[in-house]
């Protein structure tokens, strides 16, 4: 025989429960982040920077990061074509991005400001593919004490790299796989086409 007090315990102490659960639940609800997988090739070190600032502005979002070299991810991305798993593409060539687009893989957006760029920077499309953040310019950087050790002299021209005396004394990334490498190479090569027009830049763009 269960006493009446002993009974209201139990039915109190079964609301309670209740009512905690559906705190936990909805608890749980609430912490839930969206997360949004961004394929990139920016640097490691850059991540943590632009997750923080991104995930500050958008606290029901989380950014999961598939990060590689610009080769690769464009290879992915390819590949997954057929069963996409990225949401955003973030810091790719935009020579990757113009192949993506071709491809169909690319859904116009235009962010705020876009209108502030320069056309260089930004698709031609309406809204535009790809927006550009950032650019290169090329250097040569010069080890002076190995050329001293090997009396090589300093190149002063792109050109110059092509004599003999610079042959297997070169390093760089490899431009099949490495982006900052192929828009290297192909910044080079463009700048040796226009340069009757003018001194040129080297500069490129990543978005």
């Amino acid at each position: 025989m269960i006493h009446r007090s002993s009974k209201r315990f139990r039915r109190l102490a079964g609301v309670a429960l209740a009512a905690a659960a559906a705190m936990l639940i909805g608890s749980g609800a609430a912490m839930a982040k969206t997360p949004l997988v961004v394929y990139t090739a920016l640097e490691d070190e850059q991540l943590p920077v632009f997750k923080k600032a991104f995930e500050a502005a958008n606290p029901d979002i989380e950014i999961k990061w598939v990060r590689d070299s610009t080769g690769p991810i464009t290879a992915r991305l390819l590949a997954e074509k057929g069963n996409r798993q990225a949401d955003a593409v973030w810091g790719l060539a935009a020579s990757s991005l113009l192949l993506l687009d071709k491809e169909g893989l690319l859904e116009g957006y235009s962010p705020a400001g876009v209108d502030k760029l320069k056309p260089s920077f930004v698709d031609g499309a309406k809204p535009p593919k790809w927006v550009g953040m950032d650019a290169w310019a090329s250097a040569i950087c010069f080890n002076t004490a190995e050329a001293k050790a090997h009396n090589v002299p300093a190149p002063t021209s792109w050109a110059d790299l092509l004599k003999p005396v610079y042959a297997d004394m070169i390093v760089m990334p490899n431009p099949a796989s490495s982006g900052t490498g192929y828009l290297t190479v192909s910044a080079i090569l463009h700048s040796w086409a226009r340069r009757k027009a003018g001194p040129t830049s080297t500069a490129s763009t990543r978005t």
